[in-house]
C-alpha cells in the first residue's frame, strides 16, 4: 500500500531538523520513501492514496524511553494507612503490593488502557518495564499481543527481583530469555533484559542474569539511584555505589538503559559516559515521588546519552518535555538550566537513536528508509515557526489534544481523533469492571505490609 500525506508542514526531526512548509511524506508499506514538497510528490506518485493534513503539522510519532504499563490500576486507588513519607514506603505500600495483584487479565487491561492513551497522545514507540510476580511466565506475550492489537511499537522486558524469593527471581530471568527469543518474530515488538533495581538484587541473582543474557545480544533495563536508599543499600552490601556495582557485573553498555540516575555522583557519571549507557529521565515521576532532580544539564555537558521517559505517567510526552524544562529551573533557581533545545534534543534525536537500536530501521524521524510512524498535530502558530524556535513552540504552545491522527508502520491507528484499532469505551468499561478484583488483592497485600 502507498500513502501520501500532504498539504501540511513537515517536521522531520532529522539532524539537523528540517521544517518543510507545503510538505508531504510518501509511504510505501511500513516505510517512508520520500519527504519533500507536496506538489512535487503528488506529481511523482499520482496513484498513492491521499491523506490530507489540512494544514496541520506532519511529525514523527513521540517516543517514551521508560514506562510501566502495569501501573495503570493505581489510578484513583487509595493507599491504606498514613501517607507514605518517602520513596521506599511508596514502593512497599503502593507498587509492590499492586504488582503482586496482577493476573493475566489485569496485565492485559493495564497494557490496553495505556496503549489507548499512547495512540491518543501521538506516542508511537514505548519502552516498557514490567512486573507481575504472581503471573510471570507468558506475561510479556500478553503485553506484546496487546501492542500488536493496538498497532503501536514497543520494547518489553520483565523486571527481575529478589523481593519475592529465589524461585520467582529465576522465573523472571526465564521470562526475559524466552521473550528475547520470541520477540524476533514480532516486527513491532522488541525485547531487552529487565532488572528491578540494585536494592532488590543480590550478587548471586545479578550474576545469574548476566549469564542468562550471554549470547542473546541484549542490554539491560534497570532503575538506578532513583532514591538515596538504592545507593545506601549497594554500599552496605558490596562496598560499591550502584553504577560501580553494575559495571563490575558487566551490566552497563550502549544497549543498557538506566532509569532515573537521580543520586549518582561524579564518578558514577564518568562510568555511564565511558560505557555509553543510556540514562532515562522521568521528571514528573521524580517530582511526584519527591526523590529529587537528576543533573541532566551536567550529564549532557559530560556527554552522557540522555533519553526521556514517563515512568507510567500519561503518554503525553510533551507534558514530560515541559516538566523537564521547568524542574531544573525551580530546583536550582536558575532559569538558564534545561534550555528548550536541550530538552528537544533529548526527547527527539536521543529517544529516536535509543528506540532505533531495537528495530531494523530508524524510528523517530521522517526520512527515506525510516519507519512510517507519523502523527498529525493541529497546531496553528501565531508567530513564525522554524527549526530554530520549534522547541519553544512545543514547550509553550503544544497540547496533547492537538494530536488528530496517529500512524505506525504505515497503518492509521487514529484518524481525526477516531481510534481505529482499539475501542476505547469497551476497553475502559472492561478494565473498570475488573478493577475491584485487582484492588481487593492489592488491599490484602498492603495489609500484610502494614501488619509488619
Amino acid at each position: 500500500m502507498a500513502l501520501l500525506i500532504h498539504n501540511g508542514t513537515v517536521i522531520t526531526w532529522e539532524t539537523p531538523n528540517r521544517v518543510i512548509e507545503h510538505g508531504a511524506v510518501y509511504i510505501e508499506g511500513d516505510t517512508i520513501r520520500e519527504v519533500g514538497d507536496a506538489q512535487t510528490l503528488a506529481e511523482r506518485y499520482p496513484q498513492a492514496e491521499r491523506l490530507d493534513a489540512r494544514g496541520q503539522l506532519i511529525m514523527p510519532g513521540n517516543i517514551c524511553a521508560h514506562t510501566h504499563f502495569y501501573g495503570a490500576y493505581a489510578r484513583g486507588m487509595a493507599i491504606p494507612g498514613p501517607a507514605p513519607k518517602n520513596f521506599p514506603e511508596i514502593l512497599q505500600r503502593l507498587w509492590w503490593p499492586l504488582d503482586k495483584s496482577l493476573d493475566a487479565e489485569a496485565v492485559r487491561f493495564s497494557a490496553l488502557v495505556c496503549l489507548v492513551d499512547a495512540i491518543k497522545h501521538g506516542t508511537t514507540t514505548l519502552i516498557d518495564h514490567h512486573a507481575s510476580p504472581n503471573f510471570i511466565d507468558g506475561s510479556l506475550d500478553v503485553i506484546a499481543d496487546a501492542v500488536e492489537q493496538a498497532g503501536l511499537r514497543a520494547v518489553l522486558c520483565y523486571e527481575v527481583t529478589d523481593r519475592d524469593g529465589p524461585e520467582k527471581a529465576q522465573a523472571g530471568i526465564a521470562e526475559n530469555v524466552r521473550f528475547l527469543r520470541a520477540a524476533k518474530a514480532r516486527p513491532l515488538v522488541a525485547a531487552t533484559f529487565g532488572l528491578h533495581a540494585s536494592l532488590t538484587l543480590s550478587e548471586e541473582t545479578l550474576r545469574a542474569c548476566v549469564a542468562a543474557a550471554s549470547g542473546l545480544e541484549t542490554g539491560f533495563h534497570i532503575h538506578v539511584a532513583e532514591h538515596e536508599a538504592d545507593e545506601e543499600d549497594s554500599v552496605r552490601k558490596t562496598g560499591k555505589r550502584v553504577v560501580e556495582r553494575l559495571e563490575a557485573h558487566g551490566i552497563l553498555g550502549p544497549k543498557t538503559i538506566v532509569a532515573h540516575a537521580v543520586h549518582v555522583n561524579a564518578a558514577e557519571r564518568e562510568i555511564l559516559k565511558r560505557t555509553g549507557t543510556w540514562v532515562s529521565h522521568q521528571p514528573r515521576s521524580n517530582m511526584n515521588n519527591g526523590v529529587g532532580a537528576a543533573a541532566i544539564d551536567t550529564m549532557a555537558q559530560e556527554g552522557i546519552r540522555l533519553a526521556l521517559g514517563n515512568d507510567g505517567f500519561s503518554n503525553n510526552m510533551w507534558a514530560e518535555w515541559k516538566a523537564a524544562y521547568l524542574l531544573q529551573k525551580v530546583v536550582h533557581r536558575d532559569p538558564r538550566l534545561a534550555p528548550g533545545d536541550l530538552i528537544a534534543r533529548i526527547a527527539t534525536v536521543n529517544n529516536a537513536r535509543l528506540a532505533s537500536s531495537f528495530f531494523a530501521q530508524a524510528v523517530g524521524e521522517l526520512s527515506p528508509g525510516a519507519a512510517a510512524d507519523v502523527i498529525l498535530v493541529d497546531y496553528k502558530p501565531f508567530t513564525p515557526l522554524n527549526a530554530g524556535n520549534l522547541p519553544w513552540h512545543i514547550l509553550f504552545g503544544f497540547e496533547a489534544s492537538m494530536v488528530t491522527t496517529t500512524i505506525v508502520a504505515g497503518r492509521v491507528l487514529m484518524r481525526d481523533r477516531q481510534l481505529l484499532t482499539l475501542d476505547e469505551g469497551q476497553i475502559a468499561a472492561a478494565a473498570r469492571d475488573y478493577a475491584p478484583r485487582v484492588w481487593e488483592r492489592y488491599n490484602y497485600h498492603v495489609q500484610q505490609v502494614l501488619a509488619q
